[in-house]
């Protein structure tokens, strides 16, 4: 049985997708889980890293873009389809999952009409173009929130949250009572590519942090492009960190944080309530339909995370913001207990179960299939 999963462009994208395959690998270890994508996301590195196979085809942005860059990407989809449809021949194809970005339209198009099951995963409390219009030829939408079920057919629709990988769900610590482990533990990340002006803010008030609370912990991803201007910041004030360019292992450094400043991308929201994380949400501005905002107002909504619009953030009120919630245990765990109760942890699970079924394969959730095609 061979699944193709069109996922690429950003974490937001990408790291449901792996969840997703982690748990068809775990059904069926025979399995081929082959992943599209295309060369401007970080795709290639992150699914060299655990262990996918990943094809490029050519798709390009429209959202945001401007009118030449528009027609450049109209003109590229044809192109898509051809060698979304040549691939699907080439491996077999029993499955098309879109999760959105430049890659999805043409995969679902071309499952469409080779007649291949076909699904989507909107992970986005407010659903991102590429899903809507596909929308009309997936068989089933699989969404993160119930808010965006008005953008869809019903009759489609399952709302399961977001897949996260197993490794979020494991125990926090290493069993040790270390005098660095008692240490509260600041996590601050913009996601994959990181956020400058998060970084920005941090930088503006490290000083400050460092005088309120000396004993803090920090690790901080940077991405790529700040991590030097980032590092020299903290080796100016004399501040101990653990500073990193990207965290591929995420799920354990999150797990022993006890709070979060981060941007509210919608694995972002996945992976801090899996692990019942409190938060300070920054959300992008610039996303799409304000999707970042619209996530984090449902952790807050839920108390969970508290929002700071960027438009308003500063260095001296983001120190504040943290001081006030790592300075009062009862706040800190009332928010952590409310972050946890939002967590959906079965999402690929049922994401699974309902393709299997799409597909007219029996299955044991629990055992290794035998019957699997392909």
């Amino acid at each position: 049985m061979t699944i193709v999963i069109a996922a690429g462009g950003t974490g937001g994208h990408l790291y449901p997708a792996i969840a997703l395959a982690r748990e068809f690998v775990r059904r069926d270890s025979s399995v081929r889980i082959l992943f599209v994508g295309t060369a401007r996301g970080i795709e290639s590195r992150v699914l060299a890293h655990e262990g996918f196979e990943l094809v490029l085809i050519t798709a390009k942005p429209v959202m945001g873009k401007g009118l030449l860059d528009v027609l450049r990407g109209v003109l590229s989809v044809p192109i898509g389809i051809w060698q979304s449809l040549k691939l699907l021949q080439q491996c077999q194809a029993n499955l098309v999952i879109g999760v959105g970005g430049y890659t999805s339209p043409t995969m679902l198009m071309a499952a469409a009409l080779k007649g291949i099951a076909r699904v989507i995963l909107e992970p986005n409390a407010y659903p991102g173009l590429a899903n809507k219009a596909v929308a009309p030829v997936a068989q089933r939408i699989f969404l993160a929130f119930e808010s965006a079920g008005t953008s869809f057919d019903r009759q489609k629709v399952r709302v399961v949250g977001t897949p996260i990988r197993q490794e979020f769900l494991a125990q926090s610590g290493s069993g040790t009572d270390s005098t660095e482990e008692k240490r509260q533990h600041l996590l601050i990340f913009g996601g994959s590519q990181g956020a400058k002006a998060i970084n920005s803010t941090v930088l503006e008030g490290l000083a400050l942090l460092g005088e309120r609370l000396p004993e803090l912990r920090i690790t901080h991803q940077t991405g790529d492009a700040d991590f030097e201007r980032v590092s020299a910041a903290y080796r100016t004030l004399g501040i101990q960190a653990k500073i990193v360019p990207f965290l591929y292992d995420m799920p354990a450094v999150l797990r022993t944080a006890d709070l979060v400043v981060a941007r509210a991308g919608a694995m972002t929201i996945a992976e801090l309530t899996a692990c019942g994380r409190a938060a300070v949400l920054i959300p992008l501005p610039t996303a799409i339909y304000d999707h970042q905002m619209k996530n984090a107002r449902e952790m807050e909504a839920a108390g969970g995370a508290i929002v700071l619009p960027q438009a308003d953030v500063s260095g001296r009120k983001l120190v504040e913001m943290i001081v006030g919630i790592l300075s009062n245990l009862t706040r800190l765990s009332a928010m952590q207990s409310n972050s946890l109760a939002m967590r959906r942890i079965d999402a690929g699970e049922v994401i699974v179960n309902e393709c299997y079924a799409l597909m007219g394969i029996p299955h044991d959730s629990n055992q290794t299939i035998k019957t699997a095609r392909g």
